[in-house]
Parts: C-alpha cells; structure tokens; sequence
C-alpha cells in the first residue's frame, strides 16, 4: 500500500518583526567583522510597538554605530512611512551590548593557538533530491512566495501590500515523493481601503502563479488568502520581534530535525551557525554525489572542545553504501573543528544579513559557500 501524506511549511518575509530582529542583529554582525575578523559577537535584538532593543555580548576592538545599522536595516525592509506602525525615523532604539565573559573567551580563544566551540549542542544538515537545491520542497516554495511578496511591494506591482507577511505551503507526497500542492496560505499586511477580493486576486497571479512551478500547479488546491479577512495592523506594532524566533524557517521548515540553537547574530566561531552550515554542505555533497536522495547529519560539541563530540549519518534507507562507512568518509574528509570549519567555508566575510530572511539554505548564487557542490568527486572516490 502506497504511503501518503500531507507535509507543510511556513516562511515569513523580511518586514514580519522577528525576520527584522534577525536582520538587525546579522547587520551588526557583518559590520564588526567586515572591520575585525577576530571579533566575537553574539547580537540580540528586539523590536516591538515604537522601539528597538539591541543587546548581547561583543569582544573587539571596532566600533559599531549600532543605532544607524538598526535603523538604516529597517528603511531597507520598508518601514519608512508611520502609518504602517513602524518608521525608521521614529523608532526608539537602545543599545544594551556587553562585553563577552571572560569564562567563554577561554574556552574559544584558547592558549595553545586553538579555536574551541564557543557552545555546547547538537546542529543538524539535511539535503534530498526533491528539489535542484536539494532542499524540501514545501520551505522551498514558501521561501519563493514570501521572497516574492517583498519584490512585488517593492517594484510597485502590488502597491497596496506593506512589510510584514507570511506563507504556508502544503505538498502531498506519495512514497516519500511530492507529486501535488495540496494548499496554500498568504498572509500580508496591506493598505487600510484595499478590498479582500482584489488582493486576493493581486497574490495569486502576480505571487503564486509566478513562482510556483507549472507542474505543480492543479484546480484542486486551495487558497487561503489573508484567512482573517483584514491585516492593516502588522510589523512590531502588532507583533513583538526577537532575534532567533524563526530557526525552522531559517533551517528545513520541519522536514528536518533542527538542534535548538538560533544562527543570526552569532559569529562563526558559534558552532550553532558553523557546524549546522557545515553539515549542510557536507549533506548537499553526499545527494549530489548520488550516495543517497535524503540525508540527515547531526554534529554535537562540547564548549571550549576543538572536535565533535559525536557525528551521526542518517540517509533514511535511500543509502547506497553503509551509514558508517559514510561518517568514515566524513572523518577522513572534512575538518569539523571551528578553525577548520571557518575555513573551508570562508565564514569570515559580512554575508550574514542575506541569510536572515527567506531560508539559510538551498539559495544558490549569492554567495553561500555551504551550498556549494565541489566536494562531490572527492566523496566518489572515497564510498565507490
């Protein structure tokens, strides 16, 4: 008897509150190590009705006007007029960082010239071959639509839409496999006079016909547009926004598990962000290099250990060689050591902001080193 199952996952754009709480805190963060790559930075941010609370703990030797990061973060999403209940102009915003503490300085910045974890915890990568970046295909889509909402509100062809919004998308699967979109859900903030029925009208041809592939397009899927029939009050006026609120979002939108520990705001010395990056690059590697369809890696550290304290390969029975054979491979070819981490995939530049909205994983092309594909041969002529 076939399996089938519905499966869903949501996005959210980059004017929903805690997408800009993201935003402001990885803004920092590319600020300071653009300036001082040995920086230590942990950034939390909040953002509610008026103002913006940005907190944390830094070690370094640059200056970061943050008030000027923060606001010019948020003119960039959109909040530029009152009436959308959040001006760039206006809002309030206090700086609270600390200075990093000294017990943690230790264990990462070590004596002996070694970079240790600078947490404890478990990050998981994931990688299948629904999609041609290897990603789920329910996040994948959703990412699309919201990415998507923010484009047509930008360039004019929906005028009437403001900042904050979210998507849902549920996939039917049969076997294991995506064969129909059962439902979708859109969700944005729009102008006061706008009708339900010409916004309704406006996200399904301009945002989801546009972005949702022909083939899995179908009479049969049901649309649910702004369910609750009006949403002028959004953004922080309606919501309070804090940084790492959305770490399934960012990740697999569920698919797949995730350790727990948020990514924005956090330099790379955070394993929390470099080991779930790396064990995206190694997952993508091994579907690319056709070891398996659909893998799940987990990596765990100890603060202030240079290695793992355990590496576990799961490919869900599409393996074609052994699971332990694969975390030998892994061993043998990848360093997952911080240092070594940061290196391989050159963490040390300003590109955390791309990554706070619409999905840490499965964009290609703009410069996301973990979504590379080179280490395929590699992997080949180690399993085969």
């Amino acid at each position: 008897m076939a399996k089938e199952y519905i499966f869903t996952s949501e996005s959210v754009t980059e004017g929903h509150p805690d997408k800009m709480a993201d935003q402001i805190s990885d803004a920092i963060l590319d600020y300071i190590i653009e300036r001082d790559p040995t920086a230590r930075v942990a950034c939390e941010t909040l953002v509610s009705n008026g103002f913006c609370i940005i907190t944390g703990e830094l070690k370094t030797e640059t200056y970061a006007p943050m008030q000027e990061i923060a606001r010019e973060v948020i003119r960039e999403i959109g909040y530029t007029n009152a009436a959308f209940g959040f001006d760039y102009r206006s809002a309030g915003i206090l700086n609270g960082i600390g200075e990093q503490s000294m017990d943690i300085s230790q264990g990462v910045d070590q004596e002996s010239g070694e970079l240790g974890a600078g947490d404890q915890g478990m990050m998981f990568g994931y990688a299948c071959s629904e999609t041609k970046e290897c990603m789920p295909l329910a996040i994948s889509l959703a990412h699309k639509i919201t990415a998507k909402l923010a484009e047509v509100r930008k360039n004019g062809t929906i005028p009437f839409i403001r900042p904050d919004g979210k998507a849902q998308v549920s996939v039917r699967y049969v076997d294991d496999k995506p064969v129909a979109i059962d439902t979708i859900v859109v969700s944005t903030q729009h102008d006061e006079n706008i009708s339900q029925k010409i916004l309704r009208e406006a996200v399904i041809t301009e945002v989801i016909e546009e972005v949702i592939p022909k083939e899995f397009m179908n009479d049969d899927i049901t649309y649910h547009i702004n369910p609750t029939g009006r949403f002028v009050i959004g953004g922080p006026q309606g919501d309070a926004g804090l940084t790492g609120r959305k770490i399934v979002v960012d990740s697999y939108g569920g698919y797949a598990p995730h350790g727990g520990g948020a990514f924005s705001g956090k330099d790379p010395t955070k394993v929390d962000r470099s080991g779930a990056y790396m064990a995206r690059y190694i997952a993508k590697n091994l579907v690319v290099a056709e070891v398996c369809s659909r893998v799940t890696i987990q990596i765990s550290y100890a603060m202030g250990i240079v290695l793992p304290v355990s590496v576990m390969v799961d490919t869900h029975g599409t393996g074609k060689v052994e699971e332990s054979k694969i975390e030998e491979c892994i061993a043998e070819l990848f360093d997952l050591s911080p240092a070594g981490m940061i290196k391989e995939l050159d963490l040390l530049r300003p590109i955390y902001r791309k990554t706070a909205c619409y999905g840490h994983f499965g964009r290609e092309n703009i410069g996301f080193s973990w979504e590379e594909t080179n280490r395929v041969e590699e992997i080949k002529s180690y399993l085969f």
